[in-house]
């Protein structure tokens, strides 16, 4: 765990990806087609599948003009998204911590947080779902095999993000073609379906369903992914490379959300042909949607409907972990290894899929995959509304500022979504008051005060962007400004410590400290006892281990002697990083000399990553060698 310092938004992918100079537009517009496709697998994951289902089976075709108004809000919000990260190189994490106080970041944070963990409750239920249709595995140990997906986005992220692109295109792919089979079996009424997008009033249930819907569809951690991975394009920072990576970019985004606007009303059509029409309006659960699949159609249309499903949840966990570390670093500067985030995010997903299994039942979970979606929807304005002040700030955007008919645009959608919100919430709260009873009392005590603070919140990030001065935040730079240099002093080292393991890697990482300090300085030799029998007993331990060490750091001791250097040897005990650090930080050593084993991804998870611990341990300067030194 670090403060964020030093790089740019998602660091280890940020501008990896070079755009050909000199060449026809097209190879350039290659070059800039994946991060909307990485965006899109959320428009189209297992909790679209929820809603679009239940809307499809319970009223018809009636919905698909609630998807495409989503679809065209989510176009227009995710190219703001892209503009932000393009223009100011600002994911929006970034910039809503660069903008407002930490009493307005803070729950904002939180309220990502609770998106992005909605978001991911969604992909586990449907993970788990997909493996029990295709595989017969139960939903408890689908539930808890998800945790493994860790290890596929550990394996992506060092691969880099052009072969994650590729890999979502596929899954991308698989749904698409499955989706079209399936539809083309169901053979639905085309005219029913024109009819479907003429807009109606909603209310009751359609309204939960088509705020699901919205939430499903223009997801809250999109905007945050959105403009994060377009910064992974090298892009000048100049007027024309701007314009034409903003071009670009739209046409990307309009491309990859067209599909999965067809992949989603796909979902509700198949739902309205096989299930509204046969008579089945109740019909919100995913696998009671596969066992009429088969009742009706026999056994392809629902293993590719099982198939899809495993696609499009295990894409979904991908871009919700990237996200999840976007919303991290941005908001507090706090990165943690992608594969500790990974795992958190996951577990938080899983408690409340374990708990609704073993405590209500699997029944439920279809139940509580709509919920999740219209958690999402709850969260959108928070994101939203600080996203289209930031996109219509002309003093930041650099000549880029949207035009007044795109704020118009921008600002009628944040509205619609708002005012559904606020209404869903009403009628929810007047329910519960209504039905309550002697319980009553906890809705006033808990539900309504949260209730209240969350909306001054949103009242908060909707006015003071219109009325607040410039301040000297506003000046802030991601990491920083440039600094005068001066010229250089001599910086001699008295004493340096040397973590030795008794390895090959010992010969560089003694070679390159006595280099530092000459003969003048006094040095250290550090190695830790890492056993069983030392992580209970410390120093008291005397097994044949620790003899063995100490016999082998007397030799180096002597040899080094004998080259006419200063130099004692010293041994810790139990965890290698803490036992380390402990050392340098009760002596008096000025610099430290570690030899880096060059664990990567998995091998870093099994072992360890002692030397990434020690630097952020201890307070004197550290020397990181490698074996090719």
């Amino acid at each position: 765990m670090s403060q964020a310092h030093s790089s740019g938004s998602l660091a280890e992918v940020h501008s990896s990806v070079s755009i050909p100079v000199s060449k026809s537009p097209w190879k350039r517009f290659m070059a800039f087609i994946g991060p909307a496709y990485l965006v899109s697998v959320g428009y189209m994951d297992p909790g679209n599948w929820a809603t679009d289902i239940a809307g499809g089976s319970k009223f018809g075709y009636q919905l698909i003009w609630v998807l495409l108004m989503s679809n065209l809000m989510a176009l227009l919000l995710q190219s703001l998204s892209a503009r932000l990260g393009i223009v100011r190189g600002l994911d929006l994490a970034q910039a809503s911590r660069k903008t407002y106080p930490s009493f307005i970041n803070i729950p904002l944070y939180i309220l990502a947080e609770i998106a992005i963990a909605a978001c991911d409750l969604a992909e586990v239920i449907g993970m788990a779902i997909g493996l029990k249709l295709l595989f017969g595995l139960p939903l408890i140990w689908g539930v808890s095999i998800t945790v493994l997906d860790t290890l596929i986005i550990l394996f992506l992220m060092n691969k880099g993000i052009r072969t994650m692109e590729v890999f979502i295109v596929s899954m991308v792919f698989i749904i698409g073609m499955a989706f079209l089979v399936d539809v083309f079996i169901a053979q639905p009424d085309v005219k029913e379906i024109a009819r479907g997008f003429k807009p109606s009033i909603l209310g009751g249930e359609a309204l939960y369903i088509a705020i699901g819907i919205i939430g499903a569809t223009v997801m809250p951690h999109n905007l945050y992914l959105h403009s994060s991975l377009v910064q992974t394009r090298k892009i000048e920072n100049e007027q024309r490379s701007l314009k034409e990576a903003l071009k670009f970019n739209f046409f990307d985004t309009t491309i990859a959300l067209n599909l999965a606007f067809l992949v989603n009303a796909s979902i509700l059509i198949l739902a309205a042909a096989a299930f509204h029409n046969n008579g089945y309006f109740e019909i919100a659960d995913i696998e009671d949607a596969h066992e009429l699949l088969t009742s009706i159609f026999g056994s392809l249309a629902p293993a590719l409907f099982a198939v899809a499903l495993i696609a499009s949840g295990q894409s979904s966990t991908i871009t919700g972990t990237l996200a999840g570390q976007i919303v991290m670093e941005g908001y507090l500067n706090l990165r943690i290894r992608p594969w500790l985030r990974r795992l958190i995010t996951r577990i938080i997903a899983i408690a409340p899929a374990m708990i609704t299994i073993i405590w209500f039942g699997e029944d439920k979970l279809g139940e509580l995959l709509v919920l999740s979606q219209v958690v999402l929807s709850l969260q959108l304005g928070f994101a939203i509304i600080p996203l289209i002040h930031f996109c219509s700030d002309k003093s930041q955007m650099n000549g880029f500022a949207i035009k007044n008919w795109v704020k118009v645009l921008a600002w009628i959608s944040a509205t619609l979504i708002i005012s559904l919100n606020v209404k869903l919430v009403y009628e929810e709260i007047t329910g519960w008051l209504v039905s309550a009873g002697d319980n009553v009392i906890y809705i006033y005590i808990l539900v309504l005060p949260v209730t209240i603070l969350t909306g001054c919140l949103l009242l908060y990030v909707i006015v003071v962007p219109f009325i607040r001065r410039k301040s000297p935040k506003d000046d802030f730079v991601p990491h920083g400004t440039a600094l005068s240099i001066d010229s250089p002093d001599f910086i001699e080292y008295k004493n340096i410590a040397i973590t030795i393991d008794f390895s090959a890697m010992d010969r560089h990482t003694i070679r390159n400290a006595l280099v530092q300090g000459g003969k003048d300085a006094d040095y250290t030799l550090i190695h830790i006892v890492e056993s069983a029998g030392a992580q209970y007993l410390g120093q008291s331990i005397n097994d044949f281990e620790t003899r063995s060490d100490e016999r082998n750091i007397d030799k180096y001791v002597s040899e080094i002697k004998k080259m006419g250097y200063k130099v004692e040897g010293k041994i810790g005990y139990g965890n290698p990083a803490k036992a380390i650090a402990k050392i340098v930080n009760n002596s008096e050593i000025d610099f430290l000399v570690m030899g880096a084993h060059g664990h990567k991804a998995l091998k870093d998870v099994i072992f360890g990553a002692t030397v990434d611990t020690v630097r952020h341990k201890v307070k004197v300067p550290v020397l990181i060698v490698k074996d090719n030194q």
